[in-house]
């Protein structure tokens, strides 16, 4: 009986040794499988030389970068310039990328990690490819869903398919094509310290206004005779180039909506910056619409900017000049009455009267 158990149990280790052979290396013909960690993209990096465009397809909705020259920058922004550490960040994981562990090869399973057609509506999967001046692709991949792991400190890991093959695997590295413009964008417009600015003038239609530094503060010098204005709305008209960043971007060839109105600000070293508002005309598809933190039913603004400076505010102005020269910026709407304020905008709420009941506490 025992050797009778013996042989049972030796017959049946053999066929588990020789199922897993089976199954395991030869799943997946072709591609490697006992050498963990190789590159996904052998000898990429010397490829990426000659990258000229990179897609990026998520749920039927493709995003174009594009090279101009030295510049990468997005195709339906009228190429309005990436920002470069987000992008060689991009680049250096696929490069880095390594296949780990061989996953599934069913179709019907691919939307378990994410790695299923991405031109579907609810894909979780996006499609990567980096093209070269001629269209033909250096490198392409699905990339799924990011595996979590919470111990001690791991390197990142993700589920990716390459498009013409059905065999997913298990990658370490850190690849993060997002399909969203806005996470594309450097969206930084200027920062002018609210200290430097010396004097403001603003003109809408048949009225206009005229701010000048006393003592420290911004204050209206025209009109004289004016109501009771508002001390934190006038700080906001020097704050207005202060850390200004923008929702959107479009050439200047694009339309945009009527004019609202064109503000000048001079600083005390010579720096001047115009401004120039539209009302926003009809969103575009993916742009951006709601304005944060402002009034609900209110509609962003576009901008267009120019800077001319001298003395030591020369090369600041031509540096301004560089990012701003061509382009016109969508704002949310609360920085309308900062640009290019009505008195009615600075004018202070009423107060109430000494025999005003107040308000109970909360």
């Amino acid at each position: 009986m025992r050797l009778r158990t013996l042989t049972i149990l030796a017959v049946t280790g053999a066929v588990v040794l020789v199922g897993g052979w089976y199954f395991g290396e030869h799943a997946v013909p072709g591609l490697p499988q006992a050498d963990s960690g190789v590159l996904m993209f052998p000898d990429l990096a010397a490829r990426l030389q000659k990258a000229k465009r990179i897609e990026v397809v998520h749920q039927g909705t493709t995003l174009v970068i594009e090279k101009t020259g030295d510049v990468w920058g997005l195709l339906d922004r009228g190429g309005y310039k990436v920002q470069v550490p987000k992008l060689r960040g991009l680049l250096t994981g696929l490069t880095e990328l390594r296949l780990i562990e061989p996953r599934t090869d069913a179709p019907a399973e691919y939307s378990r990690i994410g790695v299923e057609d991405p031109s579907g509506k609810d894909a979780g999967s996006t499609l990567l490819r980096v093209l070269d001046d001629g269209g033909q692709p250096i490198a392409a991949l699905i990339v799924g869903h990011h595996r979590v792991r919470t111990q001690g400190n791991p390197p990142e890991e993700v589920y990716v398919r390459r498009p013409d093959q059905a065999q997913t695997w298990l990658a370490e590295g850190a690849v993060q094509p997002d399909a969203d413009p806005v996470f594309w964008l450097d969206r930084a417009v200027m920062n002018i310290d609210h200290g430097r600015i010396a004097t403001v003038t603003v003109a809408r239609g048949d009225a206009v206004l005229a701010f000048a530094r006393r003592d420290g503060k911004l204050l209206l010098t025209t009109p004289a005779d004016h109501p009771p204005l508002d001390e934190y709305r006038l700080g906001e008209v020097s704050r207005a180039l202060e850390l200004l960043a923008f929702q959107d971007v479009q050439t200047d060839a694009q339309p945009v909506g009527a004019s609202i109105g064109r503000s000048v600000f001079a600083t005390s070293d010579s720096l001047t910056v115009s401004a120039v508002l539209f009302a926003a005309a009809e969103p575009k598809p993916g742009g951006a619409t709601a304005s944060a933190g402002g009034d609900p039913g209110a509609k962003d603004v576009w901008v267009r900017f120019e800077a001319a400076g001298e003395d030591n505010a020369k090369t600041e102005a031509e540096q301004l000049s560089a990012r701003l020269q061509g382009w016109t910026f969508q704002l949310g709407s609360w920085k309308e009455r900062s640009l290019a304020p009505t008195l009615d905008d600075l004018t202070a709420p009423p107060q109430p009267g000494p025999g005003a009941r107040q308000a109970p506490k909360e």
